[in-house]
């Protein structure tokens, strides 16, 4: 009868039309056009001031950049999202171009990184040198050898390791050596104060748990803030400007957190931390 098969056609097109609670609803943090959402924090500046245009847009990339700033005198910037993250997927696509600022630290050639688990940038202090965090260190090639990407740096923070607590301030990944100006896709996957994951071409290279303040490795901060063991379940995310050119062309989150309640709405069967408040019915 033609009303079934129109009917049968009907729910076929609004089945592939419906959103499935596996479908992954990731939320760009960058809009390719400018730096809405996002605030610049440099050494020795106050909170919003872009010393030098440090962060710019240019044909649809974040970029950092140094034309303006002589020798770099460790001017360590960092731009923050607006809002803070607790359970999550984030994904970076960055490159490193050119070369680095007048003075720059040797260990800083083609380096950057993605901070996580920041108090408000707020409470930076003007001289402060690096947020409170967990840094995901980015790094590329220098043309020969092995430099490894993705790895772990703790300003201010220490991390449980393979089932020790880990002071030292890197750790190094499993990834594989990234030379030229070539795109790498970054993820972390973070959940709260547990296990971080990093992972590059869809590989773990990183694990470890338990992120807490504690630690060396940050100068010029408020000393009352860095409560010493104190775990890290959330915060907000940077990306640094650390005297070597380097853009982002994407970056985006999945959030983790969500109502799990299979009759909702809004349910998603990837969500890993309940929030029944969110549930709409």
């Amino acid at each position: 009868m033609w009303w079934r098969c129109a009917t049968l056609a009907l729910a076929a097109v609004m089945a592939v039309g419906a959103q499935s609670p596996a479908d992954e609803e990731w939320v760009q943090l960058f809009n390719g056009q400018n730096l809405d959402g996002w605030t610049p924090k440099i050494r020795g500046y106050e909170l919003g001031e872009n010393f030098g245009n440090t962060f710019r847009v240019v044909d649809g990339a974040m970029q950092t950049g140094y034309e303006a700033y002589g020798p770099f005198a460790e001017r360590f910037g960092h731009i923050f999202y607006e809002r803070p993250f607790s359970y999550y997927r984030l994904a970076v696509e960055y490159r490193f171009v050119g070369e680095q600022a007048e003075e720059g630290p040797g260990w800083a050639v083609r380096n950057s990184g993605i901070m996580l688990h920041s108090p408000a940038p707020g409470t930076m202090g003007k001289d402060q040198n690096f947020p409170i965090s967990i840094e995901v260190q980015l790094l590329g090639g220098t043309g020969t050898g092995e430099r490894t990407t993705l790895n772990l740096c703790t300003p201010g923070t220490n991390v449980v390791f393979d089932g020790k607590l880990v002071t030292r301030h890197c750790v190094q990944s499993a990834s594989k050596t990234y030379h030229g100006e070539q795109w790498v896709r970054a993820e972390v996957r973070v959940l709260g104060d547990s296990v971080i994951r990093h992972i590059v071409d869809g590989e773990v290279v990183l694990e470890y748990e338990m992120p807490q303040m504690g630690g060396r490795n940050v100068e010029g901060h408020d000393a009352s803030i860095l409560e010493q063991g104190k775990l890290l379940d959330g915060g907000y995310i940077s990306l640094q400007s650390e005297s070597h050119p380097v853009e982002f062309r994407k970056v985006e989150i999945l959030n983790l957190a969500g109502c799990m309640h299979p009759r909702a709405k809004n349910y998603k069967s990837y969500f890993v931390k309940s929030e029944p408040s969110t549930c709409q019915f």
